[in-house]
């Protein structure tokens, strides 16, 4: 058959998966909703940054996550990839209680961390804000490893639950083996609800950088192969790579 032909097969598939999806594939339900600033920060002096967070943010969203306001945090260290360089992630299940968050995140920064906000901002002094939902992925909360693989999607937007059914349908089987595996701790699929142009996040995780590339480089590999995989990329056509280290994370006890 012609590679024509497979795409015109392949397209008629997806239509049919946007009416089934299995329960393997629904949304987290636990923690739907995701908050994430990407900081563009001071490479000379981004390891102090490190520590302030550590010592300002930290007990803020630990007890935010130990009274159940959030799922889970954490804090990323730019391996490689752009010219973001630092990312706080938050979780929670409703978008009330992640803005409530984000809130006294601010509240703590501007009042009794004042001064080591200052020196923050000074250090990483632009970001990024982007508010994501959660589709599909891993059950909620469980340990994300070392590094992080994020890939953010510039989507047609008419056609993006075309590319969340093949994410549900195809992917999802092969990035679930490899966390069955142990190849990978976890993964996820995320859709745009604040930020700018990218609409669709894709993360993978796994216990190191080593082992998250070899656990890329089959899913790589075995869309190459497939026809359907194909389609996602007429949807999603642009994107951007970051490789992540996981410095700090917390989730709810389970």
């Amino acid at each position: 058959m012609k590679l024509s032909a497979l795409v015109v097969a392949a397209t008629v598939s997806v239509a049919t998966m946007t009416t089934s999806e299995p329960a393997h594939a629904q949304a987290p339900q636990k923690e739907p909703y995701i908050y994430v600033t990407y900081f563009i920060c001071d490479v000379s002096a981004q390891d102090r940054a490190d520590e302030i967070l550590q010592q300002t943010l930290k007990p803020t969203l630990d007890a935010a996550v130990n009274d159940g306001t959030l799922s889970n945090w954490g804090w990323l260290a730019h391996h490689t990839g752009g010219h973001w360089r630092r990312a706080l992630y938050y979780s929670a299940p409703s978008m009330e209680m992640l803005l409530a968050t984000e809130a006294k995140i601010v509240a703590d920064m501007q009042g009794k961390n004042k001064k080591l906000g200052a020196e923050f901002d000074k250090i990483c002094n632009s970001h990024d804000d982007y508010i994501w939902r959660a589709v599909a992925g891993s059950a909620p909360n469980v340990p994300r490893g070392g590094a992080s693989f994020s890939t953010y999607f510039v989507c047609t937007q008419t056609r993006e639950e075309e590319a969340d059914a093949i994410v549900k349908q195809v992917f999802a089987p092969m990035y679930d083996k490899l966390v069955a595996e142990g190849k990978l701790k976890s993964w996820g699929w995320n859709e745009h609800v604040v930020g700018a142009e990218f609409r669709r996040l894709a993360t993978l995780t796994a216990v190191d950088v080593p082992s998250l590339m070899a656990a890329r480089g089959s899913i790589v590999e075995a869309m190459e192969k497939n026809p359907i995989a194909h389609v996602f990329d007429g949807i999603c056509g642009s994107h951007a790579d970051y490789i992540w280290e996981i410095k700090s994370e917390r989730n709810a006890v389970k």
